[in-house]
């Protein structure tokens, strides 16, 4: 039992509400580790940014957490809670449940010496690994992709967008900046989602220094929030699997505490 209280850890409505969304407990083999607990244990990681192993005593064991981690990146546990609080979340905003616009973009991070596959950005100047996101109007999470830092834009997107347009049939308005410009990506785009027009945002080049740029400021306030997570604030992961889902819980912190 935790004895500890820690500012990540869940509040009794916040977890009223996620407990509903979680997998169903087997019904044979050991005791189950308290659910709530588990929870309350992986947000302390992603927003403390501490190893596996220094996890606090008052939590469960490390291996245990890390293997519902991984079981639940894998098998998409993650994204379907994501999914369920987005929809909350923009019911409470009067929006529809289906985004009809988003907004994609991405962000390159330094790795850790982790022995994952990282490459070399060389107009970031930075060897580590680069987050593609897709975030609905509100900035919250549709999909997300962790790819080598020298993957080049447009080949990340089609990575990150191939299954999600199928997803997100509602889509008509795509924002992007200008590292996704070009009729090869737009006319891409409009074969996998004939409705979907790609809406480049440009800056001036007569504008010097920081200038809120419509409609991009939505998702550059999403990495944000990222970076609000220690965990997140370098790329500590061997997997571009793990990588990604530490981007998913993040955001679902986020969506909780905006929710209750």
């Amino acid at each position: 039992m935790q004895i500890a209280s820690y500012d990540t850890d869940l509040t009794d409505t916040q977890w009223q509400l996620l407990e509903a969304l979680l997998p169903p407990r087997k019904r044979m083999g050991r005791p189950p580790t308290p659910p709530r607990l588990l929870m309350n244990s992986i947000l302390y990681l992603v927003k403390s940014g501490c190893p596996w192993r220094l996890l606090p005593k008052c939590f469960p064991p490390w291996k245990t957490i890390y293997d519902r981690f991984r079981k639940w990146c894998r098998d998409g546990t993650w994204s379907l809670i994501n999914h369920a609080l987005r929809t909350v979340v923009r019911a409470e905003e009067d929006r529809s449940q289906r985004p009809t616009a988003a907004v994609l973009d991405s962000q390159t991070v330094r790795s850790d010496a982790h022995g994952g596959e990282v490459g070399y950005d060389a107009g970031k100047k930075t060897k580590g690994r680069k987050r593609f996101l897709l975030v609905d109007a509100l900035g919250l999470l549709l999909g997300a992709v962790v790819l080598p830092a020298n993957t080049p834009e447009r080949t990340g997107a089609r990575t990150l967008l191939r299954p999600l347009l199928p997803a997100f049939r509602g889509l008509r308005t795509l924002w992007v900046d200008g590292a996704f410009n070009g009729p090869e990506f737009a006319g891409w785009v409009r074969r996998e989602a004939p409705g979907l027009q790609v809406e480049v945002i440009r800056r001036s080049d007569d504008i010097r220094g920081f200038h809120v740029l419509p409609r991009r400021w939505v998702v550059e306030r999403t990495f944000g929030w990222l970076m609000q997570h220690r965990r997140l604030v370098r790329d500590y992961e061997k997997t571009d699997c793990s990588a990604a889902g530490w981007i998913t819980i993040a955001l679902i912190r986020v969506m909780l505490r905006r929710v209750v």
